[in-house]
């Protein structure tokens, strides 16, 4: 997963200045040159890095401790907030045409997963502003390219424009432009082709695409993965096509996740989008603040309050808070909770959403897979209606006999009733003070999770619109 190596060096590196009453220059030195290394390893540009860490060290040594820090957390807080601003400070939007449709152009090289992500962002727009976009296929070289986005758009329901044997682009791009106005579509998504590597000849038909479709949007589709070598590739579309934002993609995979540092430091151009997974409602804005939260090990509360109240159904919400309250949140609940979180994607991505989550031992490597989950669902299966509702009868006896039942080893059995009775315990404490059962949760009495509770209470009460979802997700 991306930055997972890089956060637990940074927080490392942090780790040794928290509960410090005074720091002394020595301090930050050391703490900077763990920093300067974790960046190096990430990819993140060298000038990007160079220019963090003489920021840091400034903002260090010459800042005065504010009183509700000591001073290794002032640190974290410079840390965090300069981080924030190498990735761009505040979350970017699309352009938006003053009259219909907005024309998105996507671009980049081959294998970075541009269709897919036209596809995406088509789900996004429809999930968000209730959109009726048109796809445009601009990709008529690579082999199955059109086929693919006429896939997607039918899994979308969502029309795609393509002619079978034209081969010049930019007359394809403008027919699907007039078939856009003439359906009253309000977004207009074109993919284009893309090379192994930046050419002339990819270069020049972008270029006359750009000049026909007039696009509100130049979007470079970027691998992730590819770390550092993303900022070239971006530098060069940029002085050809004057690209407005970026779309990172597979920063799930196992990267180092230097393009997201140093792209915006680079370039000067917002990421827009990140892709963290294959299935077309794995598109997510870019929030600048939010993902240095992460990366410190702070969490990322907000986001997951998003994906909640996104994946959740709002009655069902509410029933099983209610029952988590009252401490009678039993197996039947357990199993549709474990079907909600599956939604919203992997475990250990979930955990680390949570201040205080990401850097516990005990989660590290969480996860539960579908034959784990397919495992839980025929234990729960095996109980009876009476066992499922009072998980307390479960005595020995039982045990056995639901082991036999589902098929499963006694052991596992075992240890998923603890399991249960856990995470109830822990549901249960978070409810019944909201944030403030936070604290009694694991990792949370250390100084990085103490800091992280407070970070992102003073970002809950920046507007009252979030302190609404807030409420909301906890009703």
């Amino acid at each position: 997963m991306a930055f997972e190596n890089l956060s637990e060096r940074i927080q490392k590196a942090l780790k040794n200045l928290t509960g410090k009453g005074k720091i002394s220059e020595d301090d930050i030195n050391k703490a900077s040159r763990e920093i300067r290394l974790a960046l190096l390893e990430a990819d993140v540009n060298f000038k990007v890095v160079k220019d963090f860490i003489k920021k840091i060290k400034k903002e260090s040594l010459g800042k005065e401790v504010q009183e509700s820090l000591n001073p290794g957390q002032q640190v974290i807080k410079i840390v965090n907030d300069e981080l924030t601003k190498m990735m761009g400070e505040t979350a970017v939007g699309l352009n938006k045409s003053k009259h219909i449709p907005t024309v998105i152009m996507m671009v980049g090289l081959q294998g970075t997963g541009k269709t897919t992500t036209v596809g995406k962002l088509a789900y996004h727009l429809q999930k968000k502003e209730n959109a009726r976009p048109l796809l445009i296929a601009g990709d008529i070289y690579r082999p199955a390219a059109v086929d693919q986005l006429k896939q997607i758009g039918d899994k979308l329901k969502v029309p795609v424009y393509s002619e079978a044997n034209e081969k010049d682009v930019a007359k394809i791009v403008k027919d699907g432009l007039a078939q856009a106005d003439k359906d009253k579509n309000d977004y207009v998504i074109i993919d284009t082709a893309g090379r192994l590597e930046i050419d002339e000849p990819l270069m020049e038909e972008l270029e006359r695409i750009k000049k026909v479709a007039q696009p509100d949007n130049i979007l470079l589709v970027v691998d992730a993965m590819t770390g550092q070598a993303a900022t070239d590739v971006a530098k060069g579309f940029d002085q050809r096509l004057d690209i407005t934002g970026i779309v990172l993609t597979k920063l799930d995979g196992d990267t180092r996740g230097g393009a997201a540092l140093s792209i915006r430091a680079v370039t000067g151009k917002p990421i827009i989008y990140t892709g963290e997974g294959e299935k077309l409602s794995d598109l997510e804005n870019f929030h600048p603040d939010r993902m240095a939260s992460r990366i410190l090990g702070m969490g990322d509360m907000l986001t997951l309050i998003e994906k909640a109240q996104q994946d959740y159904d709002a009655k069902k919400a509410a029933k099983v808070a209610e029952k988590m309250k009252e401490n009678t949140f039993d197996f039947n609940d357990f199993v549709d909770q474990l079907d909600q979180v599956q939604k919203m994607g992997p475990l250990d991505q979930i955990m680390k959403m949570i201040p205080g989550m990401s850097n516990n031992p005990q989660l590290k490597n969480v996860s539960i897979d579908k034959k784990q989950i397919a495992h839980v669902k025929a234990i729960v299966s095996s109980m009876t209606e009476q066992e499922r509702e009072d998980p307390d009868i479960l005595k020995p006896s039982r045990r056995r006999r639901i082991a036999a039942g589902s098929g499963r080893p006694v052991v596992e059995v075992n240890r998923m009733i603890k399991q249960f009775k856990q995470a109830r315990d822990m549901m249960n404490k978070v409810t019944k003070g909201n944030m403030k059962g936070m604290g009694n949760l694991p990792g949370m009495n250390t100084s990085m999770g103490k800091m992280a509770m407070r970070h992102m209470n003073k970002r809950f009460k920046k507007s009252k619109k979030k302190r609404m979802k807030i409420k909301r997700f906890h009703s």
